[in-house]
C-alpha cells in the first residue's frame, strides 16, 4: 500500500475532524492539512509523521518515518505534544500480491530516494516536478 502526499484537500479545524472521527472531547487547538490518500477506504485515515513521536499502533515504515492511524495522535497534536512534522491523509493506494512489482519492472512507476523535505516540507505544488527531477530511472 502506498500514501499520496501531493494532493490536497482541505484545511479542517483539529476539533472538527476529531467530531466527525466520533470523538466527544474536542478541546484542541489549531487546523490542520488533509491530504486525499488513495482510493481505496477513503473514510480511514493515516497520520505519516517524524520519529519524535511514538504511540501504541504507532508502525516504523523505513526508520525515518512513522505512521499512526488512532485518533489519539490528532490531540497530541492539538495540544502541542504529537510529532513535529506530520501530514494527514484519508485513503490510501492498494495493489494485488506481485502488481506493483509488475508495474515497476514495466517503468509504469519511477522511483526517487527518500527525503524528508519531499514528504513534509516542500512546496505541494511543487512536490511532484520536484520528486520526478530526482528519479533514478528514465521511464
Amino acid at each position: 500500500m502506498g500514501i499520496v502526499i501531493n494532493v490536497p484537500t482541505e484545511e479542517r479545524p483539529l476539533a472538527n475532524l476529531l467530531k466527525i472521527l466520533g470523538e466527544s472531547d474536542t478541546n484542541v487547538e489549531g487546523k490542520v492539512q488533509l491530504f486525499a490518500g488513495g482510493p481505496v477506504q477513503p473514510e480511514i485515515g493515516f497520520v505519516i509523521h517524524s520519529t519524535d513521536y511514538r504511540a501504541p499502533g504507532t508502525i516504523d515504515v523505513n526508520g525515518n518515518v512513522l505512521m499512526t492511524s488512532t485518533s489519539q495522535i490528532l490531540r497530541d497534536i492539538g495540544n502541542g505534544k504529537g510529532p513535529k512534522k506530520s501530514l494527514i491523509a484519508f485513503g490510501y493506494a492498494g495493489w494485488a500480491p506481485g502488481q506493483l512489482e509488475n508495474e515497476l519492472e514495466r517503468r509504469v512507476w519511477s522511483t526517487a530516494p527518500g527525503d524528508l523535505n519531499l514528504v513534509f516540507d516542500e512546496n505541494r505544488e511543487k512536490l511532484w516536478d520536484t520528486a520526478y527531477a530526482r528519479r533514478t530511472q528514465d521511464l
